[in-house]
């Protein structure tokens, strides 16, 4: 069969440049935020920001979302954030959710592997969408707040020059040139990020010597998604294939090049066909198939020391770049944009202080060192860097079937929620000596089933994590108590008279009752009886949560004194 270059099942729309107003070639409008870069990164921060209220104009040099499959893999976490940006329901529409997946040592399998999941997930662990998709269905939510959002297309910044009260961006586009002014830009501009090579940043780390080429083929199979990878496979002796299905009969196929052998002459359709349909052999797949994309990549292991540099921020591949193993770049770089998004916007709106932008990067930076480690040792066990780590995984997979224990060196070690334990940000007196069980200040919330009920009267089933929003939130937990602890009340009323967004869930064993003074609350019943141990909580306990849903401090028993003190460290910094 010949084989030759088909077009995308998925149809970009071109967008056409615009000009703003302007006066002697300087934009008139000065503007509270710019994001340089339309990817799921930019846009992400995008979202976050315009939630809080705040107007935000994106910068993207291209005239539509991007091309090839790129980011493919979006994390539980990641989905959970997208859903507060409100794109989740493209994302489920489209998407292919798996939970776990496979590893072969030539013909042998030597690892199937499970990620966490319960009757307690409302959202699956791993979801595959190519990264056009992805970045399609967030323009689709940052055109819905076109009040909000700018998305200047077709534009490209030049120079940067960043001062001390704002930033002053240089930008080019078919129409001619401008001059732009912002009181704060984050720098979202993908790994070969323009704004972090103009201010002369450099990143820190490992850059990897192995290449793999990645090839995006159309084949109709009934195969179930998971990952595949296959070690000194038939198909390609002494290296490593990884195989993952997309929406569409899409198969993402990534094969490691040998020593030696040309990266630009590895990409060519006559040097790639003969790969592919070796590979599919060896699976066992006989349908007919076409390529329709190719790309290479080595794995890099590097990041920004700071990502803050001034009133300049950095975000995703533009602060760090990080090994595709684990699938943890794209998906760090929406935790990213969910991080920095709630605090750039209260710094923006004046509730708090800039230093608040400072734990933006202390929290991320050490993100970033987490997914950097795990992101080495898978990086070192696929694409071995040297003689000893190769003689040091062939032994691995040797004995793997017989020693199981090896096998978490062959676990791919999948992106998860990272938990921030030394931020600044979290609160005093959350003794965690206290409680049994539960997330501790820093971490994310674990999902539980509760049940709405109305202010009707009417019992909605839910979950924890849709009460989530651009707000502070108090998670407290309550037998069938009429009304919320005084010092809760008198706390949130103190909040809103400040305009800090804010709201309580109220979470009870029974019944819970209504407090028509405060609108912000929400009123839910844990009638899984799973909630309350599962968060080391008795009658009394808060949770204090963060906009991007970490915890900021737990206490069984809050007064205002405390939960105060814990809002003051972040609106203060």
């Amino acid at each position: 069969m010949k084989h030759q270059f088909v077009p995308y099942p998925f149809t970009s729309i071109p967008h056409v440049a615009t000009l703003p107003a302007l006066k002697a070639g300087v934009e008139t409008e000065r503007h509270p935020v710019v994001v340089v870069g339309g990817g799921p990164v930019g846009f992400a921060t995008a979202l976050g920001i315009a939630n809080h209220g705040v107007p935000v104009v994106v910068i993207e040099a291209d005239d539509s979302v991007c091309f090839g499959s790129r980011a493919i893999c979006v994390s539980r976490r990641s989905l959970e954030i997208i859903e507060r940006l409100g794109a989740l329901d493209g994302f489920l529409a489209e998407g292919l959710p798996w939970t776990g997946g496979r590893s072969f040592y030539r013909d042998t399998e030597v690892l199937n592997f499970k990620m966490p999941q319960d009757e307690n997930q409302k959202l699956p662990p791993m979801l595959n969408l190519a990264q056009y998709s992805i970045e399609q269905y967030l323009l689709d939510a940052v055109e819905s707040k076109a009040d909000l959002i700018d998305v200047r297309w077709q534009s490209k910044v030049t120079a940067i020059d960043a001062r001390p009260d704002g930033v002053r961006l240089t930008i080019e586009t078919p129409l001619g040139g401008y001059c732009l002014d912002a009181d704060w830009v984050v720098a979202a501009d993908g790994g070969r990020s323009f704004v972090r090579e103009a201010l002369g940043l450099p990143l820190h780390g490992d850059t990897y010597e192995g290449r793999y080429v990645i090839v995006d083929v159309v084949l109709d199979t009934q195969r179930p998604t998971e990952r595949l990878a296959y070690f000194d496979p038939a198909c390609n002796r002494g290296s490593t294939v990884l195989v993952h299905r997309q929406p569409g009969n899409v198969w993402r196929i990534d094969y490691q090049l040998r020593d030696g052998e040309d990266p630009e002459a590895a990409i060519r359709l006559e040097n790639v066909a003969p790969r592919v349909q070796s590979l599919l052999d060896m699976m066992g797949e006989t349908g007919a198939w076409q390529p329709i994309w190719t790309g290479i990549y080595k794995a890099n292991a590097l990041t920004l020391e700071s990502y803050r540099h001034g009133r300049v921020m950095f975000a995703g591949d533009a602060a760090h770049l990080l090994p595709i193993f684990g699938v943890r770049g794209a998906n760090s770089g929406i935790d990213d944009a969910d991080n920095l998004a709630w605090k750039l916007a209260f710094v923006a709106k004046g509730l708090a202080s800039d230093r608040l932008l400072d734990s933006y990067s202390t929290e991320r930076v050490g993100a970033a060192f987490e997914n950097l480690s795990h992101g080495r040792k898978s990086t070192e066990f696929m694409a071995p860097p040297s003689f000893a780590f190769d003689l040091m995984r062939t032994a691995v997979l040797g004995l793997a079937v017989e020693h199981p224990g090896l096998c978490s060196l062959i676990n791919p070690r999948q992106s998860a929620a990272i938990t921030y334990v030394d931020s600044p940000l979290n609160a005093r007196g959350a003794s965690d000596s206290s409680f049994s069980h539960g997330p501790v200040p820093g971490a994310t919330l674990p999902e539980c089933p509760l049940t709405l009920v109305t202010d009707s009267g009417e019992e909605v089933p839910s979950h924890l994590t849709d009460w989530l929003s651009a707000a502070f939130t108090a998670l407290c937990f309550l037998e069938d108590a009429l009304k919320l602890p005084s010092e809760v009340t008198a706390f949130a009323e103190s909040m809103l008279e400040q305009q800090v967004p804010f709201k309580i869930v109220k979470i009870a064993r029974n019944r819970p009752g209504r407090d028509a003074r405060l609108r912000c609350t929400i009123h839910c019943r844990d009638d899984t009886g799973k909630l309350f141990p599962m968060y080391g909580a008795q009658p009394g306990t808060v949770y204090l949560v963060r906009p991007d849903g970490h915890v900021l401090g737990r206490w069984h028993k809050a007064d205002t004194a405390l939960l105060s003190d814990a809002m003051h460290r972040v609106l203060a910094a």
